[in-house]
Parts: C-alpha cells; sequence; structure tokens
C-alpha cells in the first residue's frame, strides 16, 4: 500500500474528524498515555511563564493532556487538517490556549516562539521528511527547551509487530471500513510498521542534534508499540534549570 502523505493525509483526517475521538475512546488507555507522556516532560509549577507547542494537536486529545499536565502554560496547538481542528476549536477552552492551521514547517517561518516545551502525539510517522520536521522543532524550541514525542513505534520485536497487525485487521481497520474511512486507517497500519523502530527515532533524535534522548514505553496492551521520547534542545538555557 502507497502511504497517504501531505494533502491526501490532510483530506483524509478531514473526512474522518466527525468520527475520529468516537472511535479513539475505543482504545483502552488512548487519553491516559497522552497524559503521562505529557507529564513526563516534567514541566516545573505547573507551567507557570511557560509558552508550549502542541504539535499536530488533532482533536485536542494531546492539547488537553498538556493542559492537565500544565495547566497554568500559555498553549499554541497546530494541526495541518482544518476539519481536525474545526472539531477541537468546538471544545471548551481556557483563553490561554489557542489553536492554528499550519504545518510544522509552516509554524517554523510564522514568527511563532520560541516554545519552552514541544509536544507532539502521533505526529511523525506522518510526515514525508522527519528530519526536516525535527530542524522545525529545534528551531522552534528555546535554548534548553523540552521535547516529547508520543508515538506508535514498534520495539523491534516480531512479537509486538504481529500483535499490531492482529489488532489493525481485527479491530481498527473493520471499526475504520464502517465510517467510511478505510483508506485513513489501513494507512495508520502500514504507518507505523513501515516507520522507525523506537531505537531507531531516539538516534534519530540524537542526529537531530536534540541532547539527553530517553524513551519509556506506555503502559497496557500498547506496551512496545507506542512509545514516549523524550529530549531537550542542545543549546545552553539562557534561564536557571528546573528540571525535576
Amino acid at each position: 500500500m502507497t502511504l497517504l502523505r501531505d494533502h491526501d493525509l490532510a483530506h483524509a483526517f478531514d473526512h474522518a474528524s466527525r468520527t475520529y475521538d468516537g472511535l479513539t475512546s475505543l482504545n483502552p488507555g488512548y487519553r491516559t498515555d497522552l497524559l503521562r507522556s505529557a507529564r513526563r516532560l516534567g514541566l516545573p509549577g505547573g507551567g507557570a511563564g511557560l509558552h508550549l507547542l502542541d504539535l499536530g494537536c488533532g482533536t485536542g486529545a494531546s492539547t488537553r493532556a498538556l493542559l492537565t499536565a500544565a495547566p497554568l502554560a500559555r498553549i499554541t496547538a497546530v494541526d495541518a487538517s482544518a476539519g481536525i481542528l474545526r472539531r477541537a476549536l468546538a471544545k471548551p477552552w481556557p483563553a490561554r490556549v489557542r489553536f492554528l492551521h499550519l504545518t510544522a514547517e509552516e509554524l517554523a517561518t510564522a514568527g511563532e516562539g520560541p516554545f519552552d516545551a514541544v509536544f507532539a502525539a502521533y505526529l511523525f510517522r506522518n510526515v514525508t521528511d522527519p528530519d526536516a520536521v525535527l530542524g522545525s522543532v529545534r528551531a522552534l524550541l528555546a535554548p534548553g527547551g523540552r521535547f516529547a514525542a508520543h508515538e506508535y513505534s514498534l520495539s523491534g520485536s516480531r512479537a509486538h509487530r504481529a500483535l499490531w497487525t492482529a489488532v489493525c485487521r481485527g479491530v481498527i481497520i473493520p471499526a475504520g471500513t464502517l465510517t467510511g474511512d478505510r483508506d485513513l486507517y489501513r494507512h495508520l497500519w502500514h504507518s507505523v510498521l513501515s516507520f522507525d523502530t523506537a531505537p531507531a527515532f531516539a538516534g534519530r533524535l540524537a542526529r537531530a542534534g536534540l541532547t539527553s534522548v530517553r524513551v519509556a514505553p506506555v503502559a497496557g496492551w500498547q506496551t512496545g508499540i507506542v512509545h514516549t521520547f523524550l529530549a531537550r534542545d542542545g543549546h545552553p538555557a539562557t534561564t536557571p534549570e528546573h528540571a525535576p
């Protein structure tokens, strides 16, 4: 299967936006795992005085996780799909949360930032050039800023690869077919199989110039399938550290 990219992928998400929250709610631990990854950023003081970026915010589940982890922070959330973004905007948000219809590359040239932390959930396996997006992330991060990616990235184990395929064939693709979005959920299946393993993506982060790279699995059935990737901007921080 040819993976969906760029305009085709954004269009597929536009179409799926009306049922997206319903389908993700069928995944045990989906929102709990997002919150765990957001909390792993270790943001101090409830995020007071910090400006955070939710890159690829979708319908706002990752934004909500970031807001829960850092309730005093300002959050800018962006996504390339207009339909998905409309779903996010329809939800109640405090004034310190704003949404923008932009890609990561567009954001880097839109005069936004710098950001004290960047959170990216389910983004990198969906972009055409992950290294270019990581370059944008580094340009958007304040010196010493924090980065977390919450991503489908297999451990490399054959068992985890087989489990992912079984779940996709038995649950995800049939559910997506019922909503008329079969191509998007077949893309999800294949995009995970073709994306970096967790060790490979950690290496990609390091090659992009991010430091202190760490990988942590999520809990439950997605252990070995979804991981949190944590890193820091490699430039010295301009303010004192608040590391946990």
